[in-house]
């Protein structure tokens, strides 16, 4: 009889190859979640691509902003045509800011309609796409 102290632990009722096994099964469910991630991710930027013009999206940015860069990232990567503009730098891009009732960066204009935020399917929705 083994005391609760002396019962064996997972690793040791499953053994080691076991083990690795388990942690071989996770890192390909991982990997494989990556790659599906991703394939989604590129369909969404395919399909606003597809019906975003030059003159389109402006983006009213900040210099701090984390979502800004993002935005900027998702939209250079994928080959997507926008305008940008930084709310410190440009007081043109601030009073357009202000006069929007902006409540925070990025601040998408898309073809003059306002959005909070920037997500690939809302913008492709607004420019008449999927």
């Amino acid at each position: 009889m083994t005391t609760p102290s002396q019962a064996p632990t997972l690793l040791q009722r499953l053994g080691r190859g076991s083990a690795v096994s388990v942690l071989l099964v996770g890192v390909l469910a991982w990997g494989v979640g990556r790659v599906v991630q991703t394939q989604v991710r590129d369909g969404q930027a395919d399909a606003l691509r597809a019906v975003a013009r030059p003159g389109d999206i402006r983006m009213l940015s900040s210099v701090t902003c984390i979502f800004c860069r993002n935005a900027r990232q998702y939209l250079t990567e994928h080959r997507i045509p926008f305008d940008e503009c930084l709310i410190e730098r440009d007081p043109v891009c601030l009073a357009d800011y202000k006069r929007l009732g902006a409540s925070g960066t990025p601040t998408l204009l898309v073809r003059g309609q306002r959005q909070l935020g920037f997500d690939p399917l809302r913008v492709t929705a607004a420019l008449g796409g999927g």
